[in-house]
């Protein structure tokens, strides 16, 4: 039983909120407090460890002896059968008998432990959030110090040791510009934090770098600022990023600038967005005139925009989406008419939507001239080689009628001094003789038809003869399959010529090749000077002369093709023409295995033709 002098002290244990009871030396419970009663039942007279610990034995974390020794103990004690962890305060209470029972005061602090470990596990994962995240962490003072920093803001500007950076100055040592420091302090202070600020902070090794600062202010309880704290993300890579893509885009914008093709570009409903200069020397109109303000049905005839949209979603035309070097004419500014090759494309969004389309337009204007200079050549070619095949058969025709006509001539000559003047029979003669007369000038009159006026000799440079007429021929050879090589040599002199006879003699040897290799193959030409002559070599791989025709090739109506239109004269009139110019031609073939032929021209003397001319 209780001592009735403890009578006063169970008044103030039963108005406690902590759980209280009383236990003698022998484990027996003498007293408890309505808390103890709740949370273990009555239980006066029973052993400690039977009520608390549901056991016959002393519990094994029992600290009685202590407290029965004179120690007054502090402790905390989880009970695995109550899941509680408990705070305890025990210590010696003196009976008036003189003997000592254990006074044992115990709070339930399991809501404090777990938010005592909830506060750990906080810190923990901060410290961890702090030191392992790859912006930059910091904490630090008004004046300008860092008092924490983690290690990706100390690798993001090349400090090894937290040690040394937590020494500097932020104004002058961190930041790149000092007056930057106090701008964002004014910031931060008025609106108390700042985000995504952009400036440039500077290395350990002095070297810029761009950061993206993000911070808030520290207050102390009075609410005077104390400091800062906040998050640095590095914008280097961004920067550089943004730095290649603006050169990219710098570089393409140059590109379509500076392209001698047209480009253009729309929105799926015609308005112009792009328009090169090329476009603008080609079509007349300004880019400030056309973009954003003009559709592209203007430059197309009636009805060809919409023509080439179709083109572009068809597959014939190079695959949906595109249309590849399509012959197209655009109308210039001054209502004249362009033609030439258009390339053009839809462009598509991420979702496949069409959102332009952006078309490559090639002026072929100087290469039309060119290939319709080059088919008035060959018609030209082609007249002059029936013109001097009729010459030459007028000629054969001419002399061979020119003998009797003579003899006839001569006969009616010899007859007349035989007839009187008076008589019929003279006038007959006469007649007849006038007639004769008028058929050997009619006869004259052909044979000077038959030989066409030629152009003046002039000194003439055989290469770049030959390059003119190759750069004409370029576009056929390829659409042939034909692969053109040449080799001109230096210093090869010139030779004094009709240049529009050589030009025929070329064409004509170029054409045949051609002709020769339906297949596709190589011509070479080449040009080389030795002693007193140029010699010009043209070679085919294509399917050669037969043996049997070598020698008949530069005879007039000769042939082997069978087409209507090659009358057999281009190698006898090249060959005529070459003679006429103190040179020669020369052939070689197998049959299956390609021609050469050689052309040798003397080169020209200064002052040679000029005397034979003037002669």
């Amino acid at each position: 039983m209780i001592d009735k002098k403890r009578t006063n002290l169970t008044t103030i244990f039963e108005a406690m909120v902590d759980g209280v009871y009383i236990v003698d030396d022998d484990f027996n419970m003498e007293y408890m407090n309505n808390v103890m009663v709740k949370n273990f039942g009555r239980g006066i007279g029973k052993k400690c460890y039977q009520i608390i610990y549901g056991t016959d034995a002393v519990c094994p974390w029992c600290r009685a002896k202590e407290v029965f020794a004179g120690k007054t103990i502090r402790w905390e004690h989880y009970i695995p059968n109550l899941d509680q962890i408990y705070d305890f305060i025990e210590l010696p209470l003196k009976n008036s008998d003189g003997t000592i029972s254990k006074l044992s005061i115990y709070r339930d602090i399991a809501l404090r432990v777990k938010s005592e470990e909830k506060i750990r596990i906080s810190e923990k994962d901060y410290k961890r959030l702090f030191e392992n995240v790859r912006s930059g962490l910091y904490v630090s003072t008004k004046e300008g110090k860092f008092l924490n920093a983690n290690k990706a803001l100390l690798d993001m500007l090349g400090y090894e040791s937290k040690e040394e950076f937590l020494k500097i100055n932020i104004a002058t040592d961190l930041y790149l510009n000092p007056e930057d420091r106090r701008r964002w302090q004014e910031m931060i202070e008025r609106d108390g934090y700042v985000k995504d600020y952009e400036v440039d902070f500077k290395r350990k090794d002095g070297k810029a770098i761009s950061v993206l600062h993000t911070a808030h202010v520290r207050y102390d309880q009075h609410g005077k600022v104390i400091g800062y704290e906040g998050m640095n993300v590095d914008q280097s890579q961004r920067k550089k990023m943004e730095k290649e893509l603006r050169e990219a885009y710098d570089f393409l914008d140059k590109t379509i600038k500076s392209s001698p093709n047209a480009i253009m570009a729309t929105d799926m409903k015609g308005n112009i967005i792009i328009w090169n200069r090329g476009a603008e020397e080609t079509l007349g109109y300004r880019a400030e005139e056309v973009v954003g303000k003009m559709n592209i049905s203007k430059i197309y005839p009636e009805g060809t925009a919409k023509e080439v949209m179709r083109m572009m979603r068809s597959p014939e035309y190079g695959g949906v989406g595109k249309c590849r070097s399509y012959p197209m004419v655009h109308v210039r500014r001054d209502g004249g008419i362009v033609e030439g090759l258009l390339s053009a494309g839809i462009i598509y969004d991420s979702q496949g939507k069409e959102i332009a389309s952006v078309g490559i337009f090639v002026d072929l204007k100087e290469r039309l001239d060119m290939e319709r200079k080059l088919i008035e050549t060959q018609e030209k070619l082609l007249h002059s080689e029936r013109l001097a095949a009729m010459g030459r058969l007028t000629s054969q025709i001419a002399h061979e009628l020119n003998n009797p006509l003579y003899g006839i001539m001569n006969t009616l000559e010899l007859l007349k001094t035989e007839v009187s003047p008076q008589s019929k029979r003279r006038k007959v003669l006469d007649m007849a003789l006038s007639e004769t007369v008028r058929l050997t000038e009619l006869l004259r009159k052909m044979l000077s038809f038959s030989k066409p006026d030629e152009e003046e000799r002039q000194p003439t440079d055989i290469n770049t003869l030959l390059d003119e007429i190759l750069l004409l021929v370029g576009k056929q050879l390829r659409e042939n399959s034909i692969r053109l090589s040449s080799s001109f040599a230096d210093g090869l002199g010139e030779v004094y010529a009709s240049r529009n006879q050589l030009r025929q003699v070329f064409l004509n040897m170029i054409n045949n090749a051609r002709d020769a290799m339906p297949d596709g193959g190589t011509l070479t030409v080449k040009t080389l000077a030795k002693g007193d002559n140029i010699y010009i070599e043209i070679t085919d791989t294509g399917i050669g002369i037969r043996e049997e025709n070598i020698d008949k090739i530069f005879d007039a109506f000769f042939t082997t093709k069978d087409s209507i239109k090659d009358v057999g004269l281009g190698l006898s009139v090249c060959y005529g023409f070459i003679k006429e110019h103190g040179g020669d031609i020369r052939v070689s073939s197998k049959w299956g295995s390609g021609t050469a032929f050689t052309i040798t021209l003397p080169i020209h003397k200064e002052g040679v033709h000029e005397k034979i001319n003037s002669h």
